[in-house]
């Protein structure tokens, strides 16, 4: 049966998912970032994904006495995580990952399920916290250039009536599109914008950490049906 939804268990197992994730990308994206960069941001977002997993775990205890409630407020387990990313990688990177899933959550804030509307909802006000923190917009060569697009595929999905499955599917393609249009920007924020001519043609490291969050969802997704 399709995976049509997504319930509060959903949110604690993508989390967990995104830890993995990115601690199998932290040299990888150690490697892009070091090539103009201080190189550190593998290294924090395996920390801010852990501690974020190990954070929405907590709100899923074991039942088996049966007087522990698990959390049912989506909105609220994904705005948890904000703030254990923030807390725990307080590097620009960690803080506007916070902040994403903060503003995101509050998007959702009082929902027991999402649907493919509901995500389009929570990844534009994602963006939206990214764009507002960091000063940045499209074209500056950030992750808004992987995230912007994979929330406008969403919205279009949603648009179009189409599912979970079909909307993550084309917001992973438009992220992954994202990255390679990327490359041929001139960085105007972080660290690339430092060496502006240089940073033509560079893979911008957090374009890669978008589109990794947006896999992540698809591929679970996927794998639900």
């Amino acid at each position: 049966m399709a995976c049509e939804k997504l319930l509060p268990r959903d949110i604690k197992l993508l989390m967990n998912n995104l830890k993995e994730v990115m601690l199998s990308n932290k040299e990888k994206l150690i490697e892009l970032d070091g090539i103009m960069g201080d190189g550190d941001l593998g290294l924090t977002m395996a920390k801010a994904f852990s501690v974020a997993s190990d954070e929405v775990s907590a709100l899923f205890p074991d039942l088996k006495d049966g007087t522990a409630t698990e959390e049912a407020d989506i909105g609220k387990i994904f705005i948890k995580a904000g703030m254990a990313m923030a807390k725990a990688a307080p590097s620009t990177m960690g803080t506007l990952m916070g902040t994403g899933f903060m503003r995101g959550g509050k998007a959702v804030r009082e929902k027991a399920e999402l649907s493919i509307h509901d995500m389009a909802v929570f990844w534009r006000a994602f963006v939206e916290g990214l764009e507002e923190r960091g000063k940045s917009k499209p074209g500056d060569k950030t992750i808004i250039d992987s995230l912007d697009p994979a929330a406008s595929a969403l919205e279009s999905a949603a648009s179009a009536g189409r599912s979970l499955k079909e909307g993550f599917a084309g917001a992973a393609a438009a992220a992954e599109a994202g990255v390679e249009n990327a490359r041929t920007m001139t960085a105007q924020c972080g660290r690339l914008a430092y060496n502006q001519e240089k940073s033509k043609t560079l893979i911008d490291p957090g374009t890669v950490v978008g589109f990794l969050l947006i896999k992540s969802f698809a591929d679970y997704i996927s794998a639900e049906n």
